[in-house]
């Protein structure tokens, strides 16, 4: 099973941490790798973590992590986000899960950020959460190919009831009875 999560960051995105620091905060880009790359390790993924400011180059990566068979993509877009047809084109072409992220609440800006062309071929998108929104995302991907894999196997199993051994202790408080007010 594929065990490899692309994390694409398009342009200006070098800049993080000098760059606006008032709308993207202080954190670099290599503090968002480090998160990634902890994260992902949780999941018992690895990272393939690049940046660019060349759109062609970012849809190049975005098929070669289709044909490699990757886990998935976190991809940041950055500005070709609004304006990137063939970004979109891109995503949508590709067989692994897409996870949209943005630092910035990209709704509560101006206008022209607005409008996300890769919004509606992507998985899922996280929009306003800082650097933690990779973990997120991350998380979110470890999910999906977690439930895509149950789904893989058969049909779920139900539910079954935990099973303790004799004089063990649940670690949920024992429900108390309502008491009615008189």
């Amino acid at each position: 099973m594929p065990s490899i999560v692309y994390v694409l960051n398009g342009p200006n995105l070098n800049l993080l941490g000098t760059r606006e620091p008032q709308t993207y905060g202080r954190s670099t880009l290599m503090d968002v790798e480090r998160i990634c790359r902890e994260h992902a390790g949780r999941h018992g993924l690895e990272v393939d973590f690049r940046q660019s400011n060349h759109e062609g180059e970012l849809i190049d990566w975005i098929h070669e992590a289709a044909t490699k068979k990757s886990a998935g993509i976190v991809l940041n877009a950055g500005g070709y986000t609004h304006t990137s047809v063939a970004i979109r084109d891109a995503v949508a072409a590709v067989a692994v899960p897409v996870i949209e992220v943005h630092i910035s609440n990209i709704f509560a800006r101006e206008s022209f950020r607005h409008v996300s062309h890769i919004a509606p071929v992507a998985r899922a998108s996280l929009a306003g959460f800082g650097v933690d929104g990779y973990a997120l995302a991350i998380d979110g991907l470890a999910a999906l190919i977690g439930a895509r894999r149950a789904g893989e196997r058969s049909e779920r199993p139900a539910r079954q009831p935990l099973k303790r051994r004799a004089g063990e202790r649940s670690e949920r408080p024992a429900r108390q009875p309502l008491r009615r007010k008189r």
